[in-house]
């Protein structure tokens, strides 16, 4: 970030250039500090500034205490007084800008999105990490020794960010197994907030995990005596069940979670969501979401896998197929439901094995990111209660019941940005998100993306992104956050093809229009028309075009471009 100033407000307020610190004066001009610190990068009158450090009952000279706060401020936080750009003049108030990483609250809650996005991808060891350490910049109880009612009531929403962070955390810890490793930290926890019930529930299932029972059954005993003293409430019904489990022993508590969290931010699909869910909700089922690369298919799967946990009582089996073939899978669920299978190698072996311990069981299986139907078939339970969701690119031979997803209208593209970068980014510059959600292609892996970065950088405006996607050779770069990239996404899939079908998919796209016909390909190509219609159904697979209608086939409009610059 360059010779630019950094902020902490997870603990007492303080700043730095480089490695000096920064002298940010008396606590009320600090005050002052934080309140702009947590606009990120909105603009303050002076009467709201005055409200936050002292209320409605401020002292006669408020306003020019203001600008003497914003003056010495200046002075330790400008490198050049006479052009300020850290702490600048907005109308008779002030505004901060600083970049994304400038704060730590802002690298907080980037760091805890990632950790969403890898926990949704299955990819629980990183979204520990990222979890573990977006908590590392917590260094006290925030905006400590800070007076005025804004720090007052930040500090209880900040708090609250760092506790919904460790449940997280934890929650992380039990999915990996990491029970005994967890029950210290939880039971230090639980005591500290002995009426927030998801604390005293994983302390339980740690317990119980680890072998103590009894202990696990005292947690719930102490709960629900402290929740009638205190509140004259019962425990949750969720606690109450777990607790029935846990008392009728290891042979009943035998309910499986492994989905990845729901999106928080879930937008859009709501008729396709309501759709699948209903499908999974009516009885043993095997349904499908498929679509081309970025347009969201996990995200809606597991989307509706929460939706409808409640209907599949025994749990819920998730397996990313792109990371793990159908072999690990079987050993990893067989494990999971106590069957010992390490000494059994064949594939249908472990098959019937995981079949037979489905059976009596109301479970649903999210097979994410299948590449074809053989892979899925050793997967698939034998009847009985269970139903399986899958994802994939290209619509599965074999499922009869199939959502196939494209880019998302324009209307859901304009919430689901807003939802993500903020309504209020929105709201401010309509027509330069508009122009940005176009350039995108309306494609949600884009939109992700590009409103992250807007609401990480606080100084940004979707003018400056649009600008920043005006260069077509540019854009697809623009298009990254973290370890998260459009770009990518498509290489991925790209670098599977063979040598004829990656020349296919290079040359299609410099005809110029995205869409095509069977004919045409075959005509451009040079190739037999049966053999071109192998090699793009094969890209259709794979995710990097679509085919509206037979013989028919486009390339979203951020694939063709990739495709179009590609050597």
């Amino acid at each position: 970030m360059g010779d630019g100033p950094r902020f902490a407000v997870l603990g007492p307020v303080r700043g730095w250039r480089g490695d000096a610190e920064l002298d940010l004066g008396a606590p009320q001009q600090r005050a002052m500090l934080a309140f702009l610190l947590l606009q990120e990068g909105r603009a303050a009158a002076a009467q709201t500034i005055v409200e936050a450090l002292w209320g409605d009952r401020p002292p006669e000279r408020a306003r020019g205490a203001i600008r003497t706060y914003a003056s010495r401020l200046r002075s330790a936080v400008e490198p050049d007084r006479a052009r300020p750009a850290v702490l600048v003049t907005a109308g008779d108030g002030y505004r901060l800008v600083l970049p994304g990483e400038g704060l730590d609250a802002t690298l907080f809650r980037t760091r805890l999105a990632a950790a969403e996005r890898a926990r949704a991808s299955g990819e629980l060891d990183a979204a520990r990490r990222l979890v573990a350490d977006a908590l590392a910049l917590w260094t006290g109880d925030p905006l400590d020794d800070l007076p005025g009612p804004f720090a007052r009531a930040q500090r209880a929403r900040l708090a609250e960010w760092r506790l919904v962070a460790s449940q997280t955390r934890f929650e992380l810890d039990l999915a990996l197994g990491l029970h005994e490793e967890a029950v210290a930290e939880l039971t230090v926890l639980a005591a500290e907030h002995p009426l927030r019930e998801a604390f005293q529930r994983l302390l339980m299932l740690a317990l119980h995990r680890s072998g103590r029972r009894a202990e696990a059954i005292e947690v719930f005993e102490r709960s629900r005596s402290l929740l009638d003293a205190e509140l004259g409430l019962d425990p949750d019904p969720d606690l109450v069940e777990l607790r029935r489990l846990i008392a009728a022993g290891p042979t009943v508590f035998s309910a499986v979670a492994q989905l990845p969290s729901d999106l928080i931010d879930f937008t859009g699909r709501q008729e396709r969501a309501r759709e699948l869910a209903r499908l999974l909700s009516d009885g043993p089922t095997v349904a499908a979401v498929c679509g081309p690369v970025g347009v969201g298919t996990s995200a809606l799967a597991l989307h509706v896998a929460h939706l409808v946990r409640d209907v599949y009582p025994d749990g819920q089996f998730y397996a990313d197929l792109r990371r793990s073939g159908p072999d690990a899978i079987l050993l990893d669920f067989l494990r999971t439901l106590g069957v010992r299978a390490e000494n059994v190698t064949d594939r249908e072996e472990r098959a019937a094995l995981l079949r037979s311990a489905l059976r009596g069981r109301r479970m649903l299986l999210v097979l994410d990111n299948a590449p074809d139907a053989a892979s899925l078939r050793p997967l698939l339970p034998d009847g009985g209660e269970c139903s399986v969701l899958v994802t994939c690119r290209a619509r599965p031979e074999g499922i009869a019941h199939v959502i196939e997803l494209d880019e998302f209208s324009e209307d859901e593209a304009l919430a689901f940005f807003g939802r993500v970068a903020g309504h209020d980014r929105v709201a401010r510059e309509p027509d330069a998100v508009a122009e940005a959600v176009a350039l995108c292609g309306r494609l949600p892996l884009a939109l992700r993306i590009l409103a992250a970065r807007l609401a990480s950088r606080p100084g940004w405006t979707a003018g400056s992104l649009v600008r920043r996607l005006a260069d077509e050779r540019r854009r697809l770069a623009e298009l990254k956050v973290g370890t998260l990239g459009v770009e990518a996404a498509f290489a991925r899939e790209y670098a599977r093809l063979d040598a004829g079908q990656a020349r296919a998919f290079r040359l299609l796209a410099q005809r110029g229009r995205p869409s095509f016909s069977l004919d045409m390909a075959a005509e451009l190509l040079k190739r037999p028309r049966e053999e071109v219609e192998g090699t793009l159904a094969a890209l259709v697979g794979f995710g990097l075009l679509t085919s509206p209608s037979p013989g028919r086939f486009r390339y979203p409009d951020l694939l063709h471009l990739y495709a179009r610059h590609l050597p």
